[in-house]
C-alpha cells in the first residue's frame, strides 16, 4: 500500500467547499471519484485543511493511500483525464507511511483580493471581492502587523467548528495595492473557522481610523 501525495491547483467557484458532503458538490468527493476511476478501488483523500465554498487554491497538498501502479511521474496527467477543467493535479510523488497532509502541514497560507474601485471588473467577479470605497493600505497595514505573533484569535472566529486552542501564530499579514487591486496575505500554522476573512473585515475597517492597533 503506497502513501501518495498529490500537489493540486482548483477554482472553487463550482464547488461547496473541500470537504465532502451529503448534498453538495465538494473538491474532496470530486478528486475521491476520479481516483476511484484511475485506479479501481476506493480511497479517501486527506486535504492539508478545508476551504469554503467558492474559495480557490493555488498550491494545496492532499494524499491518499492507494495500491496504483501508475509511475509517480505519470500519475498527474493519468488523474487529470478523470478530473473536470477546474482541479488539476500538478506533481505527485511516493510519502513516507507517516505523512499525513493535514496532520504535516506546518504553514498556510491565505490570500484575499480586494478590487477597490468605484467601477465593477466582470473578470475580476470571482477573484477579488467589489469594495468601492477608497481603502488606506497604510492603515491596514498597520492593523495587520498587531495580528502577526502568537496570540488568542477567539475573537476573530466564526462559531461552527470545536478546536483544542483558539491560539495560533501568524507569521506574516500585509495589504499591497497594485492600481486598485490590494492584496492581503496571511500566513500561519493554522486558522480557525473564517479567521482569516474577519481578519481581513478588521483591517478594512481600521483603515477608515476605526479601530487603533
Amino acid at each position: 500500500m503506497k502513501n501518495i501525495a498529490i500537489r493540486l491547483t482548483y477554482d472553487g467557484s463550482r464547488y461547496h467547499g473541500w470537504q465532502t458532503q451529503k448534498s453538495e458538490i465538494t473538491v474532496q468527493q470530486t478528486l475521491e471519484g476520479a481516483i476511484e476511476k484511475m485506479c479501481g478501488e476506493k480511497v479517501h483523500v486527506t486535504g492539508c485543511g478545508r476551504t469554503d465554498a467558492g474559495v480557490h487554491a493555488l498550491r494545496y497538498c492532499a494524499n491518499f493511500k492507494s495500491e496504483c501502479r501508475i509511475p509517480m511521474e505519470k500519475l498527474p496527467l493519468a488523474l487529470n483525464s478523470y478530473l473536470p477543467a477546474d482541479i488539476a493535479v500538478l506533481a505527485a510523488c511516493e510519502a513516507e507511511e507517516s505523512f499525513n497532509a493535514i496532520g504535516s502541514c506546518i504553514k498556510k497560507e491565505y490570500i484575499y483580493k480586494i478590487h477597490n474601485s468605484n467601477l465593477r471588473d466582470p473578470f475580476l467577479e470571482k477573484r477579488a471581492c467589489f469594495y468601492p470605497q477608497r481603502l488606506d493600505v497604510e492603515r491596514m497595514n498597520a492593523a495587520a502587523r498587531a495580528f502577526e505573533g502568537t496570540h488568542d484569535f477567539a475573537a476573530v472566529r466564526s462559531v461552527g467548528t470545536e478546536t483544542k486552542t483558539t491560539v495560533r501564530t501568524v507569521y506574516w499579514c500585509s495589504a499591497e495595492r497594485e492600481g486598485d487591486l490590494i492584496t492581503v496575505r496571511v500566513c500561519a500554522d493554522g486558522f480557525l473557522y473564517n479567521m482569516a476573512r474577519a481578519m481581513v473585515g478588521t483591517m478594512v475597517y481600521a483603515s477608515y481610523g476605526k479601530l487603533s492597533p
